[in-house]
């Protein structure tokens, strides 16, 4: 039997009857998203109210999309082994015994990729044991499933073992948004999100705006699912899905893998969107079927015109979306995204024009395919499909070239059919079934660490310094299958479509169309899928916890808002373009103090520039007028009682859904962000913590700030939902400018910054109880 299958009963049990409801209330045909988000309202049944429109109405009825603030029930949360040491650090503090929805921690972060597989694994369990083994012995207590080290990349596993049509999940991992490829509407949050879900209570999401995406014809040859949301990238840029769930639909749509879905949904993370689905359909059901969840398949089965939008809606989707998107599969051509941000799209026909047209490094030094968004079984074979004709060539990669497989159980797989023989003889190494070198978990073999370089691989993300720290690292995205064409060349040039590679006997070889098989043909197999069940009774069970140790720190509650407007505030810092969480809180080696706030803020904006000198890491101590690191400044504020502001540009905090970037400032002092815009899932965390999340009214004030300003924030004694603050500059020549900024909070949000954060309220409830 699947794992929670008595809950997935009972979504499927309630689904028609709340489904039937909302329709009643809309008076209309619904989209997918529709049916999934009115059926997991926490206000049940479904009426109408007087004002939808309000942003701070909590009723039920037909909500303002990107407006109305609506509270859910999910059915589950997921947790990754960096943030679910936050997560559950806060849970902690909650009071509750169990947490009240299905729950699991993965651990997938903290493995360091360096020599391959079986010793990176190892070090890994002696290098973070302690870290392990309060992850193994909380999820003990509380009741959650625990994935030890090595059993694979959360989304995966997820998508493997949890997911299912018509559900609603949260996790602690931005690219928790991959479950949207078995028809979930799965979104990423933050921790305290995840502790309030598991404590029992609703969670809170502004009402999305809709994106539908309709999909025609049929993917063949070289393209595949990855070029889809490479294209869709391309279209709706970094910022585009923001506050938005990207629908996908159409007879293109249904003619995708699962596990290809599961890749456009997992990088619609990289648009902004709060998260991507699919419709239910007959590759998802054979998808279940064929990772033992039969039970799944046939309950889904049995509502399966619920887990799909309506005809109507498909049939006339202008009316019914807030964008169409329209993509011709037949006509699609694979492509290659970057360097540097993963919505700079090119057709792989353009490609070699454009790396030399933008002098960008043409020899590649490393290949790098698998990570959570691309390690399917699927995605293995038709990579293999195209190293087996270099094997077979007497062609070796000229590139480094790495596998990482998602699972334990598509690795195994793989490993008995072939596939990672075939990569090894071609000069590849198999890395740890973790994530790696995708988020910065690699000791990257280079005798210089700052060299112009470039890099290609299947993952999500290419950030700046995201992969390896090096700035100059030029990291680009594609298919496994191009990616692999690709390293085998050596060349960035060079086009697997219309070009030929040359093997030890100057024989010209030309690679054919890479050949996948969706689901092994001999099924799923494994020895030891690495899940560990909770303690039946976790009372006696004691959360291993070191007072003396430095990467893991029970918490103390921040302390409540004063009451009173904030005065005489100094500029931290006004970062200058991009700031994503990776400028704000790093991973990489940054990754082992995830359980441990106060020394992981000595990351904090470090990788952010600075507006008054072009540098990172580099902010004047208004103190002592001197220079000195973010983090280093900042304390010494602290010491001195002196609140803080951030200064940012556009879409500040885009990027991966780690708190630690909103509880770092929260725990130094800062006291308020203040932004052209937020990316979603950061704004969130901010309120989550009890601060300030703030944008300028009109966005040309972020030219105002000067470098020695102080700052007053009015209007905090009369904080109310859409009211906007205003804040008073004060310049070192005496003058004083005062500007408008607007914040998006409701009455919910505006207790949580008057409590100090949100867990204070969730602590102080528990002990009324």
């Amino acid at each position: 039997m699947a794992f929670d299958f008595d809950m997935i009963q009972a979504v499927y049990q309630r689904l028609p009857e709340r489904i039937a409801a909302a329709k009643k209330v809309l008076g209309r045909p619904l989209t997918l998203t529709e049916k999934i988000l009115y059926s997991h309202l926490s206000l049940s049944p479904i009426l109408p109210v007087a004002d939808s429109s309000e942003p701070e109405k909590r009723g039920t009825g037909e909500f303002k999309r990107g407006v109305s603030y609506v509270d859910f029930n999910p059915d589950r949360v997921a947790m990754q082994d960096a943030t679910a040491q936050m997560a559950l650090l806060q849970f902690m503090q909650a009071g509750r015994p169990k947490v009240a929805v299905p729950s699991t921690v993965h651990c997938d972060h903290l493995i360091q990729a360096k020599s391959g597989a079986k010793e990176d694994l190892t070090t890994a369990l002696d290098k973070n044991k302690e870290v392990y083994d309060f992850l193994s012995s909380v999820s003990d207590k509380y009741g959650l499933g625990f994935w030890k080290p090595g059993a694979g990349i959360i989304h995966q596993v997820i998508l493997e073992q949890y997911a299912f049509p018509g559900g609603l999940m949260i996790g602690t991992d931005s690219h928790t948004v991959n479950a949207g490829g078995l028809g979930m509407i799965a979104i990423g949050v933050g921790g305290a999100d995840a502790c309030d879900v598991m404590a029992g209570l609703p969670w809170e999401l502004k009402f999305p705006k809709i994106i539908g995406v309709k999909l025609t014809g049929k993917l063949s040859g070289w393209t595949s699912s990855k070029d889809v949301i490479l294209k869709v990238a391309g279209i709706l840029t970094v910022k585009g899905g923001t506050d938005a769930i990207v629908e996908y639909f159409g007879e293109g749509a249904d003619s995708l893998s699962c596990t290809g879905k599961g890749t456009i949904c997992n990088m619609g993370a990289e648009i902004g969107a709060t998260t991507s689905v699919f419709g239910y359909d007959k590759k998802m059901s054979e998808y279940l079927r064929g990772t033992s969840r039969i039970d799944v398949a046939s309950a889904a089965d049995a509502v399966a015109e619920h887990l799909r939008g309506d005809k109507e809606v498909y049939e006339n989707p202008a009316a019914y979306f807030d964008q169409v998107i329209e993509i011709n599969l037949s006509e699609l051509e694979p492509h290659v995204n970057g360097p540097f941000t993963p919505d700079l799209a090119w057709p792989l026909s353009k490609f070699a024009a454009a790396v030399k047209e933008n002098n960008w490094p043409a020899k590649l030094e490393v290949g790098l395919i698998g990570s959570c968004t691309n390690s399917s079984y699927e995605d293995i074979s038709r990579a293999a499909s195209v190293a087996r004709q270099a094997v077979d060539a007497g062609i070796k990669a000229k590139a480094e070239y790495t596998i990482t497989p998602g699972s334990e159980l598509v690795r195994y797989t793989v490993e008995r059919d072939g596939f990672l023989g075939t990569f090894e003889k071609m000069g590849g190494v198999v890395l740890a079934n973790a994530c790696g070198p995708c988020i910065g978990q690699w000791a990257r073999h280079t005798n210089d660490p700052n060299r112009k370089n470039s890099i290609i691989t299947s993952f999500n993300r290419n950030f700046a310094k995201r992969n390896d720290g090096n700035p100059n690292t030029h990291s680009f995205v594609a298919s496994p299958e191009i990616v692999t064409a690709f390293a085998i060349a050596g060349d960035l040039t060079f086009n697997p479509l219309t070009d030929s590679l040359v093997n030890d006997k100057g024989e010209k070889v030309k690679l054919k169309e890479p050949l996948g098989i969706e689901m092994p043909l001999k099924g799923f197999a494994v020895e030891d899928a690495g899940y560990q069940a909770p303690a039946k009774d976790g009372s006696n069970v004691q959360v291993k916890v070191s007072p003396s140790s430095d990467r893991l720190q029970l918490l103390d509650p921040f302390p409540a808002w004063e009451g009173m407007d904030l005065k005489g505030l100094r500029l931290l810092i006004k970062a200058k373009g991009k700031c994503t969480t990776d400028h704000i809180s790093m991973a990489g080696p940054w990754l082992k103090y995830r359980g441990h706030l106060d020394n992981i803020s000595n990351n904090m904006l470090i990788g952010a520039v600075n507006a008054f000198n072009d540098k990172t890491d580099s902010v004047k101590n208004h103190l002592t007028g001197q220079y000195d690191s973010v983090p280093n400044v900042q304390r010494a504020y602290k010491a001195a009682r002196i609140g803080s502001v951030v200064v940012g540009d556009e879409n500040y905090g885009e990027g991966s859904s780690r708190e630690h970037a909103a509880m770092e400032p929260r725990h130094l002092g800062v006291r308020a962000i203040l932004v052209k815009s937020f990316a979603r899932i950061h704004e969130t965390n901010l309120k989550k913590q009890g601060m300030l999340a703030l944008t300028f009214a009109n966005k040309s004030d972020y030219d105002k700030i000067k470098e020695d300003d102080t700052f007053d924030i009015l209007g905090l004694t009369e904080f109310k939902p859409g009211v906007p603050l205003k804040i008073v500059l004060h310049h070192t020549d005496g003058d004083h400018e005062i500007i408008t900024v607007n914040q998006s909070y409701n009455e919910n949000q505006i207790e949580w910054f008057k409590a100090g954060g949100a867990l204070n309220i969730i602590r102080s409830q528990v002990s009324l109880s």
